[in-house]
């Protein structure tokens, strides 16, 4: 376990003293931890001296700081149905954005993402800038997402993904002849290495719903249906890696296979995080 680092000392209009700060979880990111702190012999001790040894231990449990007010518990956005006409404050891209890679139809209720071709020198999803993604909002959840697959031309195809040094997606593909559904892991994506992808699963559904299951550890597990009600597994189980300096992400995207003028699309109806995995989701 790594100790509190990069933090600051807080103090508060009620005169109480506090120390945040973040600790690195790996695929979780830098899960950010607020300790009391007090003053000894003009030196900081930060957490609970329960012993008295004057040194610090961390709070797993602690009150609130005082503020002044009563405020209520939250938790940051994760979920969205899509209804807005802007992207939720969850959502960030993976490179900075281009105004042709998404349109949120927050009226018609969906966000469409477009199949735009991927860069020039692409080796993998390390080098595609248009993720739509999110941070990992609990140790352990599940998320799944409605969409609509409407391609234009062979090698377009959409999907969840999560995403870090080491990527895996659950992606609906055109190819000659059909739509197809397949897993695909890369394994040191910063380093340009290859994908491998599963047995493809033919579709004869162009919406569909996909999951991702994360367990303790950041093991993934990914599933998929055509009436939002029966599950199937797919794929073998992937364990989540942080990214560059940020814990493992989640979420959409929507990609082309070549240079074609025009492009399909990808509708997503919603997104759902479900963070209680023993009650039944919810569709």
């Amino acid at each position: 376990m790594n100790g509190p680092h990069q933090g600051a000392w807080i103090d508060t209009q009620t005169n109480e003293s506090w120390f945040i700060h973040f600790r690195d979880k790996g695929a979780y990111g830098r899960v950010v931890h607020l300790e009391p702190m007090k003053w000894a012999a003009d030196w900081p001790v930060i957490g609970s001296d329960a012993d008295g040894d004057g040194v610090g231990e961390p709070v797993l449990a602690y009150k609130k700081p005082n503020v002044g007010r009563s405020w209520p518990l939250v938790t940051p956005s994760d979920s969205d149905e899509f209804n807005q006409s802007v992207f939720g404050s969850q959502w960030q891209w993976q490179a900075n954005p281009s105004s042709n890679w998404a349109f949120p139809a927050g009226s018609l209720g969906f966000i469409r993402l477009f199949n735009v071709a991927v860069p020039d020198d692409y080796r993998n999803f390390w080098d595609v800038p248009n993720l739509l993604l999110q941070k990992f909002p609990a140790p352990e959840f599940m998320a799944t997402s409605k969409l609509t697959f409407t391609p234009r031309a062979e090698n377009e195809k959409t999907g969840l993904i999560v995403m870090g040094l080491d990527y895996s997606y659950l992606a609906i593909q055109k190819k000659a002849g059909g739509i197809y559904l397949t897993q695909t892991i890369c394994r040191n994506a910063d380093r340009h290495s290859a994908e491998t992808s599963g047995a493809p699963i033919e579709l004869r559904s162009q919406t569909v719903y996909l999951r991702v299951s994360v367990t303790r550890g950041a093991v993934c597990r990914f599933s998929f249906s055509v009436d939002g009600v029966n599950f199937s597994s797919i794929g073998e189980p992937f364990t989540a890696r942080q990214g560059r300096w940020i814990g493992a992400k989640l979420g959409i995207f929507a990609v082309g296979g070549g240079a074609e003028r025009e492009t399909g699309y990808a509708d997503f109806d919603w997104f759902r995080i479900q963070r209680n995995l023993r009650e039944e989701s919810r569709l």
